[in-house]
């Protein structure tokens, strides 16, 4: 391949080749200026919307890794990113030229074919499935998709108002939180603004004035505080150089929705870092500000000893400040605050598996190794993204094992996601916790700092009614893979008969189909058997309607049919053993002899309510979800109801009604005083019964207790 004379390379590619001589060898950058040579002929006469060459682009994103110090092979990879998707260039030439592990990067970032999909959501949730698996060969794979990301929301000007909207709100969802996980806080905190910028413009621009305008009213008191720190910190000879620290946009928008504040009330804080030579440096500091100025009590977090999930390390404080607002600070080395700036890409030096990683990369290997484990896992593209979704809340809980070991969980975790997060067989056979010493349940949320033991029993198994009691995706994906295993074959008979009715209701069933075109429609959705395809729509994976309909079209023109009338008041009866894809609302609580209505709800299957539940108007705004079910006439099992239960506000009238409830053979799951004065109390009791006659027997004995005013069922 010939070689290019510098007069010959445009402005943009010579600035990467000079930004990139700081730190590679000559043989390195020339390899990169061949990339660049062939991704020039690959992506000849494409141009991007704002009319620019399209080439731009791709040298645009090695720029920006450029700047974090990123080793050639990402440069180059970078320069030939779209070069798969979008050119004839294959990936068989990019590998004889520049390497298998170029390819291979190359391969990680290119999105998937889209005709492939229902959809564009589940197009771009399947791209991102795979983009994380190429992640877990290789971390630098999603460092170039931040980069392309970065570069695409600068320039997104360009772009249509609803794409522009479109990209903005998946990368404030997706993309940033990304970046904050692997602790590139940098990178996190340009893309939150650009999204912000692009999804709400107006709000943007006026938080930006307002901002602008408070730090021109306040420079001359955070110049005071600056330098009062400065004299503190030289006096105790610790070398240190402090800078204030200045909220963005976004981050400001943010807290006033979370947190229900003024603009003023957020902004009233004056905020500094102060960076020092070593660890022991950040703990003398630490004592030499707080001698300055008096800490708030229950302020400082200490993030050096026990670093965040992403390899973050830090002291924060806040201090009574001299201007009457709070001051908050950060204290960290010169290390640490590049590693919180870069986060995995801090000090680049690519490590293979058998070589030492930094804090950051080893810590986001293992977060990456984890969802490969949950994809393994989840049928749906769609869902593993939403789980994906909930891992990626910043905020997080630090919680201790009896050992002492650290485990960091998202907020609000219950002992139910501390289980699994200890192991998914402590989690499929928990019962209870001890949270510092004391018995809980495994729905209790959890706080920092807290030690937690998990009590387990042979016996016990995941329930559908733990998907409501879990903030973690890692204990979400476990509980959802018991249930459709151990329950499969109720999912796949009730999903077979969600299916046959929606068929019959518009006139048609499956033996009508033949099997050239279900076999045809199963491959289309991606399933390798029809037992798949029923158990999902069991599990409210797939609207039964919206499978019939294709399957009708499949015998010409059914699809068009309208339910029948007489077809669509046939209703499914349920005989209580179907646990694994049916849960009773614990809004309403139905027992048999309710009327009831069932509601499809993704990864839970069909959640049944009373027809009179507070909740069905809601439900019913959604009719596809809707599923008409009854009771049989041979029902098993218990089923919870609630009780309101008004008593004398005396000693020994709790003993009383819990005898009464035991005398009609029904067990007390739970009880708690709701209100209470003078003469009355009221109690909410839990009771488990067999069904409505049974209910009414057990509200007749308490009634007939001489402490109770009145026994109503709650709701």
């Amino acid at each position: 391949m010939s070689t290019a004379t510098r007069e010959a390379i445009p402005a943009d590619v010579q600035a990467l080749e000079q930004r990139l001589g700081a730190y590679l060898p000559p043989d390195q950058i020339a390899r990169v200026r061949r990339a660049y040579q062939a991704g020039a002929r690959a992506h000849q006469g494409q141009k991007r919307q704002s009319g620019e060459p399209y080439i731009t682009h791709p040298v645009a994103v090695a720029g920006i890794l450029a700047e974090i110090g990123m080793d050639a092979e990402t440069i180059i990879a970078a320069i030939l990113h779209d070069t798969l998707e979008d050119t004839p260039l294959s990936r068989a030439e990019i590998e004889s030229e520049f390497g298998a592990t170029v390819a291979e990067l190359v391969d990680g970032v290119t999105k998937l074919d889209k005709l492939r999909f229902r959809s564009v959501a589940e197009a771009a949730a399947e791209s991102f499935r795979k983009m994380l698996l190429a992640m877990a060969r290789d971390l630098r794979v999603i460092l170039i998709k931040l980069a392309d990301r970065l570069h695409n929301m600068r320039t997104l000007a360009a772009m249509a108002p609803e794409k522009r909207r479109r990209i903005a709100r998946e990368t404030l969802d997706i993309y940033a939180p990304i970046a904050q996980r692997l602790g590139m806080n940098r990178t996190r905190a340009e893309l939150q603004d650009l999204g912000f910028r692009a999804l709400y413009p107006d709000r943007y621009r006026t938080i930006a004035a307002r901002i602008k305008n408070v730090l021109g009213n306040r420079r001359e008191a955070m110049g005071k505080i600056e330098t009062a720190l400065g004299a503190r910190l030289e006096q105790e000879k610790i070398p240190h150089r402090v800078a204030s620290r200045i909220k963005s946009p976004y981050s400001i928008y943010t807290k006033m929705r979370a947190q229900h504040k003024s603009f003023a009330q957020v902004m009233d804080v004056y905020g500094f870092r102060v960076v020092v030579a070593t660890t022991m440096d950040c703990y003398r500091a630490l004592g030499a500000i707080h001698a300055l100025y008096k800490p708030l009590d229950g302020r400082f977090r200490d993030f050096i000893a026990i670093p965040k999930a992403n390899g973050y390390q830090s002291l924060h404080t806040v201090l009574f400040g001299p201007f009457g607002a709070p001051i908050e600070i950060q204290v960290r080395t010169e290390e640490m605050d590049q590693v919180a700036e870069r986060g995995v890409a801090a000090h680049w030096v690519y490590k293979t598996s058998s070589e030492p990683a930094t804090a950051a990369q080893a810590r986001a290997r293992e977060w990456v190794a984890g969802l490969v484990d949950e994809q393994t896992r989840e049928a749906s593209s769609i869902e593993f993204l939403e789980n994906v979704k909930v891992d990626l809340f910043p905020d997080e809980v630090y919680l201790f094992t009896p050992k002492g070991r650290i485990l960091a969980l998202p907020r609000n975790a219950t002992a139910l996601d501390f289980a699994f997060a200890v192991h998914t067989d402590v989690g499929s056979h928990a019962v209870a916790a001890r949270v510092d010493g004391n018995l809980a349940p495994l729905r209790q949320r959890l706080n920092s700092g807290e030690t937690v033991e998990i009590i387990t029993a042979p016996s016990a198994a995941p329930t559908p009614q733990w998907l409501e009691w879990v903030a973690s995706a890692k204990a979400r994906t476990a509980i959802r893979h018991f249930l459709k295993h151990l329950q499969h074959e109720d999912a796949v008979d009730f999903g077979h008969r969600m299916l046959d009715r929606a068929l019959d209701a518009r006139g048609t069933s499956l033996d009508a189909i033949s099997g050239e075109a279900l076999d045809r429609f199963l491959a289309d959705a991606r399933y390798k058997r029809l037992e798949e395809l029923l158990s999902d729509i069991a599990l409210g994976n797939r609207m039964p309607d919206q499978v019939a309909a294709q399957l009708a079209q499949a015998i010409g023109g059914a699809q068009d049919l309208l339910p029948h009338e007489a077809h669509a008041q046939e209703k499914i009866l349920i005989s209580g053993a179907e646990r694994g894809v049916l849960s009773f609302g614990n809004c309403c609580n139905p027992v048999p002899g309710d009327e009831i209505a069932g509601y499809l709800s993704a990864g839970k299957g069909v959640v049944v309510h009373r027809m009179d539940c507070p909740n069905m108007p809601e439900y019913r705004k959604t009719p596809e979800r809707i599923v008409a079910i009854d009771w049989d006439r041979d029902v098993t099992g218990d089923y919870r109801a609630r009780l309101r239960i008004v008593v004398d506000n005396k000693p020994g009238v709790l003993a009383t009604v819990a005898s009464a409830i035991a005398e009609r053979n029904s067990n007390i799951e739970n009880v708690e005083y709701q209100e209470r004065d003078q003469q009355t109390s009221t109690l909410m009791f839990t009771i488990e019964v067999r069904n409505r006659k049974h209910l009414a027997d057990v509200m007749r004995g308490v009634r007939n207790a001489a402490v109770v005013h009145g026994v109503y069922r709650y709701p």
